[in-house]
């Protein structure tokens, strides 16, 4: 796996694009929460897919899908940013977030399961969180069960984060937005149930919804199907990607303003949810780090991005064995 380029500022992201065998492009990031310093928190996004088959209507990534990482090309990615940043291989970093949400729906790649059976034992990293980000598409019924069992065994007492990303409560309204078939809000919750165990300190699962003006997001909907006990909801900005542009879609959240009054806020926090509004640094937008946002096509379109992009020559491209 050869690094072909990054782009991004040290003090906020990185965006790492490099190239797997035939040609095929991933993305990966390391990114920091200004003001905290990286021994505070360090937040990498890896990908695992080649592309996405999903098609989600605000994401970059979609499209152009060209196969699974394997658990070496995933690891690749990590190792990478590790050595880079800690080269004796000790992370000493009080939250050292791994998260599988760059490139690719993560259910779809079963090495993703051996990737975090391998990563409590690979890694000195007293901090490690993951975090996995998910549609639930149909027919994952069995990663989902393995991954349940690898929580229990490695990541109990807080220390693995599950999002469900829903976008929205109409469920007609859903399927336009990720067009894939994929759970309904009764088998999330059911599988929410079983996972999420407070008695173990377990954090609560999150619903995401990456609200667009316009969609619907219902506190009586959640409340029917997602205990408040169990389940909280982030709200986020919708990232200005070609994809969402395209689709017509705006942020309901505006990145401008992290301390707005929502009125969906309330009537949530009404319902008893804990809520979070999750606006980070404005200046990732223009990088092109945020999820979804598929650094490629920002370059393909003959967009300037925040601290430009170094291309690495041939002579001096660096190699990483995957």
């Amino acid at each position: 796996m050869r690094i072909l380029g990054t782009t991004g500022k040290e003090e906020v992201a990185r965006v790492y694009i490099a190239e797997l065998d035939g040609g095929r492009p991933i993305e990966f990031v390391e990114a920091l929460s200004p003001p905290l310093p990286r021994e505070e928190k360090w937040v990498l996004l890896v990908s695992t897919l080649v592309g996405c088959p999903v098609g989600c209507k605000m994401c970059d990534a979609g499209g152009g899908y060209r196969g699974r990482l394997s658990k070496e090309q995933i690891l690749a990615q990590i190792d990478y940013l590790v050595k880079k940043r800690f080269p004796d291989g000790r992370i000493p970093v009080k939250k050292f977030k791994i998260q599988f949400a760059r490139m690719g729906e993560p259910a779809l790649n079963p090495d993703v399961l051996e990737v975090l059976e391998e990563l409590p034992e690979r890694y000195d990293a007293p901090g490690l969180l993951p975090s996995l980000s998910t549609i639930a598409p149909y027919g994952t019924d069995g990663f989902f069960e393995a991954l349940l069992q690898l929580k229990r065994k490695h990541y109990s007492g807080g220390r693995f984060q599950l999002q469900f990303s829903l976008h929205t409560t109409d469920p007609e309204l859903r399927d336009e937005l990720i067009p894939a078939r994929k759970w309904a809000f009764p088998e999330i919750a059911d599988y929410g149930e079983r996972f999420c165990e407070p008695e173990e300190g377990d954090r609560k699962i999150t619903l995401n919804f990456a609200l667009a003006k316009g969609a619907p997001l219902e506190a009586e909907v959640l409340a029917h199907y997602f205990s408040p006990e169990k389940f909280l909801v982030k709200l986020t900005p919708l990232n200005p990607t070609h994809r969402a542009r395209k689709s017509g879609l705006a942020s309901y959240i505006d990145p401008y303003r992290p301390d707005g009054d929502y009125a969906v806020v309330r009537e949530l926090q009404a319902a008893g949810y804990e809520v979070l509004v999750s606006i980070g640094e404005v200046e990732e937008n223009k990088i092109g780090s945020n999820c979804g946002q598929f650094v490629l096509r920002h370059l393909e379109a003959g967009e300037e991005l925040a601290g430009g992009y170094d291309y690495c020559r041939d002579a001096a491209w660096e190699t990483m064995e995957a």
